[in-house]
């Protein structure tokens, strides 16, 4: 049931009672898969309203990711690629010249998304360390941006020069979630979960020098965090924190 047509008939047996919202959740979310051959696209997700599929461009060849985005767009109305390189970025902004690229997040995008937002869900707070992390914290906030989450920005205010997160406390403290992104010794979600109340989802970035092992310290360090209840994502995952921060905000169903 991945095509238009299919989605128009079980619209029609919607309307006519031949079968239940629940029921046509339920096969739309588990057959609503377009088979390219060589990739398998889960067009289905956005009628959740909750987050849409994420194409990675790293590994795949300029074709395909224009490919697969074309499918995308055609079928849902939006597609959206992360880590897109030089080498994706001009192929796709000629195909598609209504779509913007957003080089520091290294994402693409084309169409508009179906969202729905939560009456007074309140923002999403991005928070980097140092100016090395802000590229991570781009790929979260761009994509959240484009789900119409309100963003505030709140970078380079590590541990290093404390003085500086204290200036923008206030501000922090009036968002819903924080993301928090931080590499070397990765400190800061740390300190700033034992001064913001909210949920804070904390990035480990891969930013540092020989021990710092491509992020793998900051993640160790973000794991053993003496403040309580900090969610951890994988190293670099912009994507990621930016679908919890989505799953906070609008996945219950209730409001902020």
């Amino acid at each position: 049931m991945g095509d238009n047509e299919s989605l128009k008939r079980l619209t029609e047996a919607l309307k006519k009672a031949e079968v239940g919202a629940e029921e046509a959740l339920r096969l739309l979310r588990n057959q609503a898969t377009l088979d390219m051959g060589f990739a398998r696209l889960d067009s289905a997700r956005g009628v959740l309203r909750f987050f849409p599929e994420v194409v990675l461009a790293r590994g795949k060849s300029a074709a395909e990711v224009v490919s697969i985005v074309d499918r995308l767009h055609r079928e849902t109305g939006f597609a959206v690629a992360s880590r897109v390189e030089a080498e994706h970025a001009k192929p796709l902004m000629d195909e598609f010249p209504r779509g913007e690229y957003h080089p520091r997040a290294m994402v693409f995008a084309v169409g508009k998304p179906e969202v729905e937002r939560m009456e007074d869900e309140g923002s999403v707070g991005l928070v980097t360390a140092g100016t090395s992390d802000n590229r991570v914290a781009e790929e979260a906030g761009v994509i959240l941006e484009l789900l119409d989450v309100e963003v505030g920005r709140y970078y380079d205010v590590g541990v290093a020069g404390i003085h500086r997160l204290e200036k923008v406390l206030p501000e922090l403290r009036e968002a819903a979630v924080l993301v928090v992104c931080a590499g070397m010794d990765a400190a800061l979600p740390s300190v700033v979960g034992g001064l913001f109340a909210g949920p804070l989802i904390a990035i480990p970035t891969s930013v540092g020098y020989g021990a710092a092992f491509g992020g793998v310290s900051a993640l160790l360090s973000m794991l053993n965090s003496c403040s309580p209840g900090v969610c951890v994502t994988n190293i670099d995952n912009g994507v990621g924190a930016a679908a919890a921060a989505v799953r906070i905000l609008r996945g219950t169903g209730t409001k902020r």
